[in-house]
């Protein structure tokens, strides 16, 4: 099953990059190939056996320890001209449509103060004909 291998090769490549990145191993060490190679023609003569990648089984079974390295004081939170500004907006932002809101209410109150001075203050309606 071709696509067994293609994993198996993929998966050993990634596990090798991580080690690589993660300084657990040599980072000179060159990185397996994901496309395996084909095979070669079959021949009569028993060729020597090349060695197989790990299976994710295999390499599940079988985990690297994971360096710890040593933790760095937290450094202090210094807010940055940035983020004065972008708060400085937010808050304008804020305030402006709480005014908004403000002004919104109001009318509403005396749009409907009006109508309802209207209603009250207006000629009664007319009575339908029978």
């Amino acid at each position: 099953m071709k696509w067994m291998r293609e994993r198996d090769a993929l998966i050993a490549q990634t596990l090798a990059f991580v080690q690589s990145v993660t300084g657990r191993k040599d980072a000179g060490e060159p990185l397996p190939s994901v496309v395996p190679e084909p095979p070669p023609p079959p021949s009569r003569a028993p060729a020597a056996a090349s060695p197989a990648l790990p299976t994710i089984a295999e390499t599940l079974k079988n985990p690297e320890p994971v360096p710890v390295a040593p933790s760095a004081a937290p450094r202090p939170v210094v807010p940055s001209d940035f983020q004065r500004e972008l708060k400085s907006r937010i808050a304008s932002f804020r305030a402006h449509q709480e005014r908004f809101n403000r002004e919104r209410e109001e009318y509403f109150s005396a749009t409907l103060a009006r109508l309802r001075a209207a209603i009250e203050d207006g000629p009664p309606p007319p009575r339908p004909r029978d």
